[in-house]
């Protein structure tokens, strides 16, 4: 084990093993574990507990994994679809504790509800994570920086990696906003050497 020891709870661990599945089946969740030299999660996804046990390695190991499996496009756009699966299974373990899921929330303007939304998302893995979230809020943008990753940890790359949070973001915003699509980019990322990962939110929905 790395002596930087930074770890998801294994229920987020779980989350990400689901939401593959989801995505590419079984079959191919296996193939992409046993590519990465993960062969202990096959058919043996962690349990959904909070404990902190799911290393930023294997998040990292994972990501990087699917690129090598289908090459940098096809493993960017498995990433996407699969962050954006694992936000169902997300709802399903923290919705309750985001207090997104209350009636008084879901009649907010929409601007409320993204600030809102931001900030408990981002609070939720301040909390319950070693990863760490820091929201900055412009008058068109939210800036969602993450300065502790564990999407690309440890990664050397020329573009930005983190697709995966990309997804995530993408799909929590289609579900806070009843259905409507935002522009959402990773501009900078730690994989290419900057202080954080960076990825922009249009406040203003493209449809």
């Amino acid at each position: 084990m790395s002596t930087f020891a930074f770890y998801y709870p294994q229920k987020m661990g779980r989350i990400i093993l689901l939401g593959m599945e989801e995505v590419m089946g079984r079959n191919g969740v296996e193939a992409v574990l046993r590519l990465a030299s993960l062969d202990s999660f096959i058919q043996n996804y962690p349990p959904a507990r909070a404990e902190r046990s799911f290393p930023f390695e294997t998040v990292s190991l994972i990501q990087g994994t699917l690129e090598q499996a289908y090459g940098p496009r096809g493993g960017r756009g498995l990433a996407l679809r699969i962050g954006r699966a694992c936000f169902k299974y997300g709802l399903r373990e923290y919705g309750s504790m985001l207090g997104i899921t209350e009636a008084a929330f879901r009649m907010l303007p929409l601007s409320t509800k993204l600030h809102t939304g931001a900030k408990a998302f981002a609070e939720l893995f301040n909390k319950q994570t070693d990863q760490r979230v820091r929201i900055e809020e412009k008058e068109t943008q939210i800036l969602w920086h993450i300065e502790q990753c564990p999407l690309c940890w440890q990664r050397k790359a020329e573009e930005p990696v983190c697709h995966l949070a990309v997804g995530l973001l993408q799909e929590s915003l289609y579900w806070l906003s009843g259905g409507k699509v935002f522009n959402v980019e990773e501009t900078d990322c730690i994989a290419r050497g900057a202080p954080a990962c960076t990825i922009v939110i249009d406040k203003t929905p493209i449809s």
